[in-house]
């Protein structure tokens, strides 16, 4: 006993009766497309419609097609259903917005090449993928407009009624997604945007669809709108005016409903009759005399210090870091070790010699018998800096600049712990310690130096350890590094105005 043949769709019954597939949404689309295609149902056998125009949604072409669709007649579903990628979809569902005669019939064309292997469609080299790209280029370009030329006029106080309200002409269909951009911009406060299609009102919790409320922005009365033509009047230049360029940045179109298109065309009248020229002599007669140069440092506004490492902005290296690594250790610690700066894995987790540098100098501890954790450990530079290798991010050497630009925060460590030794490990901490470049690590190992009232070691950094190429060459390097430590713990009992040792 053969099975029963499966039911036909209803947007496939309309198709064989040689009706047309009337659609008013995406989603409504998107779900006859999906039937259509799982039977088999060509292009050209659909004729699209909207209840709107009785052609396309918002079209202005007639109720009925020039020539009839070809018959089809399908009895069993012949595709499987489609799957389509996120990112096609995505670019479906914005054209959708994109007001053209035949969206919906060019979508579905789209998908119908789409599911017959033809991947191409996509692509801008294609012609249907060019179509298809300029009509999300045209949709986004939109919603970038209306975000930029809505203008929202403050109503008089009215219970039930929105605080603000907005007219907008749009040339696509954006309202919803521009909607949410205002919900997210504006909190709770009560809006309406009206269009001549459809509103949409914010009441402060929840979005819904509204009626037009106003027809036009004459409609709208905004008892602030007075001070914002002040202000756009105040900030005009008529010696920088150039009309062509303010026509094509902003088209007749948009002007007519901003405020400020009202006063504009008087302003450009009188830059024309001589008000360009009045602005450049005064501009002119406020210029100085000779400038007398002055030292770069001199010339810096003062400017308020950031008071939380995480806020710092002192040189560019926080852009790229992931977060800025501060020291650790007891608040009062006797000696604290300085690095260069945080490596890949500090900067992730956010915390100071963590990685294979921290592990070695937790060997060189052990071997000098000194307690790890009465340690302050810190670095020179906060923020990782570093350069691509692949996938890998390696360590850059810091420039002179953004070991200055940290001095401020390693002098606030100096000043809350008060260490009686410092541990230099590099050359780079080592400068930024004694505050000049004129230093060299090889001169000053094994040598105490006294400087601000504390004792200054200087030693291998761990990461040089881990580098250095033979077996001889790493031990004695850690040799010197655990003869470093050793050194910096007698210091603790050597007054600071005694000899340093030899």
């Amino acid at each position: 006993m053969s099975a029963p043949a499966p039911a036909l769709p209803a947007a496939v019954l309309r198709v064989q009766a040689g009706q047309p597939l009337l659609v008013e949404t995406f989603a409504a689309w998107r779900e006859a497309a999906r039937d259509l295609l799982v039977w088999g149902v060509p292009p050209e056998a659909i004729t699209w419609s909207s209840p709107q125009a009785g052609g396309d949604l918002f079209s202005s072409a007639p109720a009925a097609a020039e020539t009839a669709p070809p018959a089809f007649t399908v009895s069993v579903p012949t595709k499987n259903p489609p799957h389509v990628p996120r990112s096609l979809m995505e670019m479906l569902q914005s054209a959708a917005c994109c007001r053209v005669p035949d969206r919906w019939a060019f979508l579905y064309r789209v998908m119908w090449r789409w599911q017959q292997g033809e991947h191409d469609v996509q692509s801008p080299a294609d012609e249907d993928g060019a179509r298809l790209n300029a009509m999300v280029k045209a949709v986004r370009r939109e919603e970038h407009d209306m975000h930029a030329y809505i203008r929202f006029r403050e109503r008089p106080v009215d219970a039930g009624a929105p605080r603000f309200v907005a007219w907008y002409e749009p040339r696509h269909d954006v309202l919803p997604q521009v909607a949410q951009h205002f919900v997210s911009r504006m909190g709770k406060v009560s809006w309406m945007i009206a269009t001549p299609e459809a509103s949409v009102l914010w009441d402060g919790h929840t979005l819904h669809n509204a009626g037009p409320l106003v027809d036009k922005a004459e409609d709208l009365d905004d008892s602030g709108e007075a001070l914002w033509l002040t202000y756009y009047r105040s900030i005009f230049n008529p010696a920088r005016l150039n009309t062509a360029v303010m026509q094509q940045h902003i088209t007749s179109d948009r002007w007519k409903n901003l405020p400020e298109g009202k006063i504009v065309p008087h302003m450009i009248s009188e830059a024309a009759m001589g008000a360009r020229k009045i602005g450049q002599a005064q501009a002119v007669g406020q210029r100085k005399g000779t400038t007398i140069p002055i030292a770069p440092a001199d010339a810096q506004p003062e400017r308020q210090q950031p008071t939380k490492l995480d806020e710092c902005r002192r040189c560019e290296l926080w852009q790229f870091a992931t977060q800025a690594v501060p020291g650790e250790g007891p608040q009062h610690a006797p000696i604290m070790f300085v690095g260069e700066q945080p490596g890949d894995q500090e900067d992730l987790a956010g915390h100071a010699f963590i990685g294979p540098a921290g592990k070695l100098l937790d060997q060189v501890c052990d071997a000098a018998g000194v307690d790890r954790d009465t340690i302050y450990v810190t670095n020179a530079v906060k923020h990782f800096k570093w350069e691509p290798r692949g996938k890998r991010r390696l360590h850059k050497t810091p420039a002179q600049r953004e070991v200055e630009a940290c001095h401020y925060w390693l002098d606030k460590e100096l000043a809350q712990v008060n260490p009686t030794v410092i541990v230099a490990l590099g050359a780079t901490a080592l400068k930024s310690v004694l505050r000049t470049a004129n230093v060299t690590l090889k001169n000053s190992l094994g040598k105490p130096m006294k400087v601000d009232g504390r004792w200054v070691v200087t030693t291998y950094h761990p990461s040089y350890v881990l580098r250095v190429p033979s077996e001889d060459a790493k031990q004695e390097a850690f040799s010197t590094m655990v003869a470093g430590l050793k050194l910096a713990h007698e210091l603790l009992n050597r007054p600071i105005d005694a000899p340093a040792p030899e």
